[in-house]
């Protein structure tokens, strides 16, 4: 369930304590090991509400273009007005690489939260033609833009099975 605020009203960002981030992240790689079971790359993606409690979409991964930040993204922005939107969190178990970052950030998704950086994602996939990762910091594309997008990550308390879930997916590729 999402709040509605009227186009031009200032909507109120409350920032997620860090049980809240914790438990967000924990979901998400949850999802990750689904994907991932599914025959597909290890990442999670979910969009929760203002509340930091309520899931409103999940998104396991698709393949080397439709990245799981992307595709929610992308769904969300067409079932939520931006408005809507702008006090949501993207949470993701990988730094949202350059296209993810663009697509959360037209989608109007006003926080993002992911549990590793890219630069720790290449560190374990390595030059594997599914996974070319870019070493560019979501807080770069944000800081290029006109939005204050909010970013929290990488989170020390479940980077290590973050890791260790890339480091057994791509080693077995």
């Amino acid at each position: 369930m999402t709040s509605t605020i009227a186009i031009g009203e200032p909507a109120a960002r409350i920032e997620p304590t860090p049980a809240q981030v914790l438990a967000m992240l924990e979901r998400a790689h949850a999802l990750a090991r689904r994907a991932m079971e599914a025959g597909h790359h290890p990442f999670g993606a979910l969009l929760l509400a203002a509340d930091h409690e309520t899931v409103l979409m999940e998104q396991g991964n698709v393949d080397s273009v439709n990245h799981a930040e992307a595709v929610l993204a992308r769904d969300a922005a067409r079932r939520y007005s931006p408005a809507e939107l702008w006090p949501c969190t993207l949470v993701t178990t990988v730094e949202p690489c350059a296209m993810c970052a663009g697509t959360q950030y037209w989608a109007n998704i006003g926080r993002t939260v992911f549990g590793i950086e890219e630069r720790a994602l290449l560190a374990e996939s390595g030059n594997h033609p599914e996974n070319p990762t870019l070493d560019l910091p979501c807080r770069h594309v944000f800081a290029r833009g006109q939005k204050d997008i909010r970013v929290i990550g990488p989170v020390a308390a479940i980077v290590e099975p973050i890791t260790a879930l890339h480091r057994r997916y791509w080693r077995s590729r």
